[in-house]
């Protein structure tokens, strides 16, 4: 997200809170203006790709889904999004990636956070996706080395990321969290070693989930079990993908709800498609308890 989008968005908020806060008028009560948060890394942002395989930022994400949703039953709600494309635990914290005013994610977060107290409806996170990502998947070697590296890493920066979304957001704000689908399991298609791959990589990603899910869980963050939602621990069941075949249940879903296994220019990408995204904003909904 760039600075004029930031400083819109926040613009923004802040006018329709002066605007709530001054006297009512023309017989209308006072309603106090409501903000549902997004933050985190892509999928926050509704990334996909282009037709020339360009990974853009859409409307169609998961924060766009839910607020939709959401909006249907609170008309007074807006949705400001502060993701960063690529964001890492460690560079929500420090800054590095997207320009903000204060230098981080985090930073604008808790200015929000702190500038509309008590008008904040809703937060969700999706951080720690990108945090892996630097391991590799070509091997268990490195996927085994992240088990002692980048996975506690980013466990204790995500600590140190709700700590202060929740000493600024107060304790009655309900902030919602996700676990993580898994774009290796395509890899399942690449014949025996491949499915070594697939299976090494599950058994990371469910490590790394309750790692988070315990993070989340100090912070009194609800989890949206995205995990669980795209069947990431399925190897059985198998189901036809149309152009590939019979696969696991888990590979199916990935191939169904991602661009992962798309053809060339737009796949293989591993950002959720737009059935995808539903998926993921229904089970944030789910986990908020706002249905």
């Amino acid at each position: 997200m760039g600075p004029v989008r930031i400083a819109l968005a926040v613009a923004v908020a802040a006018a329709a809170v002066t605007a709530c806060s001054g006297p009512a008028t023309s017989g209308r009560s006072h309603v106090p203006a409501s903000y549902y948060l997004a933050l985190g890394d892509s999928l926050s942002q509704g990334v996909q790709p282009d037709a020339a395989g360009t990974s853009v930022e859409t409307g169609q994400g998961y924060a766009n889904q839910l607020y939709a949703m959401l909006h249907r039953g609170q008309p007074a709600l807006q949705l400001v999004k502060l993701g960063c494309p690529g964001e890492t635990t460690d560079t929500m914290i420090h800054g590095g990636i997207c320009h903000y005013r204060g230098g981080s994610q985090l930073a604008a977060a808790v200015a929000f956070l702190t500038a509309h107290r008590g008008h904040v409806f809703l937060v969700t996170i999706d951080i720690g996706a990108n945090d892996p990502e630097d391991c590799g998947w070509s091997s268990l070697h490195a996927i085994a080395s992240c088990v002692g590296t980048d996975i506690p890493e980013a466990a204790s920066n995500l600590d140190t990321i709700l700590s202060r979304l929740r000493a600024a957001a107060g304790p009655d704000v309900r902030i919602v969290g996700m676990s993580y689908y898994l774009p290796a399991l395509a890899q399942w298609r690449n014949g025996v070693p491949g499915q070594v791959i697939a299976r090494g990589s599950e058994w990371l990603a469910s490590v790394y989930n309750d790692m988070l899910d315990r993070a989340y869980a100090k912070s009194d963050v609800r989890v949206a079990n995205v995990f669980g939602a795209f069947e990431t621990s399925d190897f059985g069941h198998p189901a036809v993908v149309a152009g590939i075949g019979t696969v696991p249940r888990n590979v199916a879903r990935i191939c169904q709800w991602t661009w992962e296994c798309a053809s060339p220019p737009r796949g293989p990408n591993q950002h959720a498609n737009q059935a995808g995204y539903g998926v993921i904003a229904r089970t944030f909904l789910s986990a908020s308890g706002l249905t």
